[in-house]
């Protein structure tokens, strides 16, 4: 898609939204410049909310100001990149999210800029790089212990030293139904188990084999010791019988 095209596009998307959807948005501006990730070269910022505030004692529609940046060369690399790269969602789902950014922002929440510390340390697990192995914790916790992080869901399951040694499968509860699935013969401290068989949509779940660790290790890692061993495999899950 050309710059003007996308350029014409955009605007009809941007409005289109309703109007109390982009109180406080001063505007779009679209750039013709591509953003790369600083480290990673597969990665782009298709969009920003760059929002100024003005001295007020309260944060509203008439002291945060925004204005919405979309980078027609960050679109025109990840096409580049992805021969299924659908123009007209990703326009959308970027230009929604950066709303996000400041409807959240006017209303003091946090949530989303979890999502993208989740989504950042997501890239450099699949990318082999250091990660922060609680990354998920920083998304949304849909239900006590499930976090979903963009499409994906992660389901802590939290076990005592030595709990589920000499078991084979383990039970988990998903949409209301009970399944199990196999069991890893390592498990480390924490175990990303990818978990196949069940419905999660467009996204994956991952259960996440938590060893609950001491008062004496939690006092290490405050003091840079106690690394944690962190594993991860595959298992497809079948419905529990009886």
């Amino acid at each position: 898609m050309d710059f003007d095209t996308f350029h014409r596009r955009a605007h009809e998307a941007f409005r289109s939204i309703p109007r109390e959807f982009r109180e406080g948005v001063d505007g779009l501006t679209v750039r013709a410049e591509a953003l790369p990730h600083p480290t990673r070269s597969d990665i782009y910022t298709l969009g920003q909310c760059l929002t100024e505030s003005y001295p007020s004692d309260w944060s509203g529609p008439d002291t945060l100001r925004s204005v919405v940046v979309l980078y027609h060369g960050s679109f025109r690399a990840l096409a580049a990149l992805d021969p299924d790269f659908d123009w007209d969602r990703e326009l959308w789902e970027t230009l929604t999210h950066e709303l996000r950014h400041h409807l959240e922002t006017l209303a003091r929440d946090d949530t989303l800029e979890g999502v993208d510390y989740a989504m950042e340390e997501a890239f450099a697990r699949a990318q082999g790089d250091e990660f922060d192995p609680f990354y998920y914790q920083a998304g949304e916790e849909v239900a006590p212990g499930l976090f979903q992080v963009e499409y994906d869901f992660f389901l802590e399951v939290v076990r005592d030293p030595g709990e589920l040694e000499g078991q084979s499968h383990l039970s988990f509860a998903w949409h209301g139904q009970r399944y199990r699935v196999p069991l890893p013969r390592e498990l480390g401290d924490l175990h990303y188990l990818w978990v196949t068989g069940v419905d999660v949509g467009p996204g994956a779940l991952q259960l996440v084999l938590l060893r609950r660790r001491s008062w004496l290790e939690h006092l290490k890692g405050l003091t840079g010791g106690g690394e944690w061993e962190v594993l991860e495999s595959g298992a497809r899950a079948g419905p529990e019988e009886g």
